[in-house]
């Protein structure tokens, strides 16, 4: 149960009695209901209320809408106070307005509370030429018509409000346990105002409103009760907030530490019967000299840059390897076009991925993605092939680091120039798997962000070279099996958190 519907429940069970315990002594309900007729009668006398005031059009079975406790009688709102809306001076007319000193209450002001100001104020002149109603410090004010329907307050200070506000002039009733009473009926409020262009409900309607009146010590009790209880509401509400910002962040902050766990070693057990890290790197090492023996690499591209030991961030166990990015994979940008380019149209275009494409781990195809003839596919490996990962060159902040593994071949997609490619010179699932999740890490993502360099107002850019110089904790082939095997379970049980 959230805050606001503990609230919701503690005020209903108020207006229904069941909130605090019935005294026999309480002078009843109908007693207190016979003492306001007279005092309305008395009124009449004095010229302050009409002869029409006192009618009572009796309340029918149906339109009842729960039980009471036998002290208590049904009556109207109109009853039990006087009702009347205010009004708007002419806006044109600043005798109405310049200088004014009484407050001026629009319904937007109301705030289920106490009000004791108001942004606009009017004149004397206004008050004396309008049809504006002088509300009493205590009259109780509902909003009428709009958005705002059902929002009630309590006048602070003597006041007058716009048309959209009718104002109540208790009689003998505790206007705060009727401010309790309307906000319980907010919602009838506003249903019974649905239907036309612009919702209202009319100061008619409010008066007809059925009205549980408890006798007058009880309302009093009732007050006390539901005033003594909202506090603790509304701390529920504040460690309620924080319980849920907690169950938010718990899956992302878990996924986090537990691929940390993984990239240090300490997720799977080491075997000592896995085949080394460094046989795997002599692998791709040997990979590498093929690729230069046929012209696909440079022989600068085998110099290794030695890792300085305060390069390395954390332990890694004896079985495993640091290895630079650059040794791994080679990089380049995706495709370059104009925007001429775009206007040729053909059967059969290829789809380019920006950097709004890639998510954390993954990517995705949008409606408004660029098509491109294939002619202007000319650079060689742009098309999406397996096991190639895709990252934003060029991006907003958040997005750094975002890296995606293709996991099978597409013919009909490229990534454009912002977006860098990511070949791995050994091409192998598990290792690209693996991969990928260690571009997932917090440290990482952390990392990308410190050798990001500025372009304009919101975007940055990746250092390609930074990037190739950073150093990752490689594990035997078998552990990145197992490695992978037991993240896939378990991130696969945090999704479930999620949802």
């Amino acid at each position: 149960m959230t805050a606001q519907q503990l609230k919701n429940a503690i005020l209903q069970e108020a207006i229904q009695g069941r909130l605090v315990p019935q005294d026999p002594n309480d002078e009843p309900a109908s007693v207190l209901l016979d003492r306001i007729r007279k005092e309305k009668q008395q009124l009449v006398k004095e010229g302050k209320l009409k002869k029409k005031d006192l009618e009572e059009k009796q309340i029918s079975e149906d339109e009842i809408p729960f039980e009471i406790p036998e002290s208590w009688e049904w009556c109207k709102l109109g009853w039990i106070g006087s009702w009347g809306a205010g009004a708007t001076p002419a806006k044109g007319n600043s005798e109405f307005y310049d200088n004014g000193t009484i407050p001026w209450l629009r319904t937007g002001e109301l705030n289920n509370g106490y009000v004791y100001d108001s942004e606009i104020k009017v004149t004397e002149k206004a008050l004396e030429k309008c049809s504006l109603r002088m509300c009493q410090k205590g009259d109780v004010l509902i909003a009428m018509y709009g958005a705002t329907i059902g929002k009630v307050a309590i006048a602070g200070i003597e006041l007058t409000t716009n048309q959209a506000c009718c104002a109540c002039t208790p009689y003998i009733i505790y206007n705060k346990y009727l401010l309790y009473y309307l906000l319980v009926c907010k919602k009838t409020f506003t249903e019974m105002g649905e239907g036309g262009a612009q919702p209202n409900i009319s100061r008619e309607k409010i008066i007809a409103f059925p009205f549980a009146l408890p006798p007058l010590a009880e309302q009093k009790r009732i007050v006390e009760k539901i005033e003594e209880l909202m506090p603790k509401v509304e701390e529920y509400g504040k460690a309620q907030e924080k319980l849920n910002k907690l169950n938010e962040e718990l899956p992302e902050k878990l996924k986090k530490s537990i691929l940390q766990e993984a990239i240090e070693g300490r997720l799977v057990p080491q075997d000592p019967n896995d085949e080394p890290a460094s046989a795997l790197l002599q692998r791709i090492r040997a990979e590498k000299e093929r690729l230069v023996k046929e012209g696909k690499l440079k022989k600068k591209d085998l110099i290794e840059t030695p890792i300085a030991e305060d390069e390395i961030p954390f332990e890694i166990p004896e079985s495993w390897r640091w290895e630079r990015l650059g040794e791994l994979v080679s990089n380049q940008t995706g495709l370059s076009y104009s925007k001429g380019d775009l206007e040729k149209r053909v059967n059969s275009p290829i789809r380019v991925l920006r950097g709004g494409n890639i998510q954390n781990g993954s990517w995705c195809t949008k409606v408004d993605d660029v098509m491109i003839a294939p002619e202007y596919i000319k650079k060689p490996n742009l098309t999406l092939q397996k096991n190639t990962f895709i990252t934003p060159a060029v991006t907003s902040l958040e997005h750094l680091g975002k890296t995606a593994l293709i996991e099978e071949d597409h013919s009909d997609i490229v990534a454009g120039g912002f977006v860098l490619y990511l070949l791995p010179f050994y091409r192998n699932d598990i290792f690209s798997k693996y991969l990928l999740y260690y571009f997932q890490s917090a440290y990482y993502n952390t990392y990308c962000q410190s050798i990001a360099n500025k372009s304009g107002q919101a975007f940055w850019n990746l250092s390609r070279q930074k990037l190739m110089n950073l150093v990752l904790p490689i594990p035997p082939l078998a552990e990145q099996h197992r490695i992978v095997e037991k993240l896939e379970q378990v991130l696969g049980e945090i999704d479930k958190l999620k949802k």
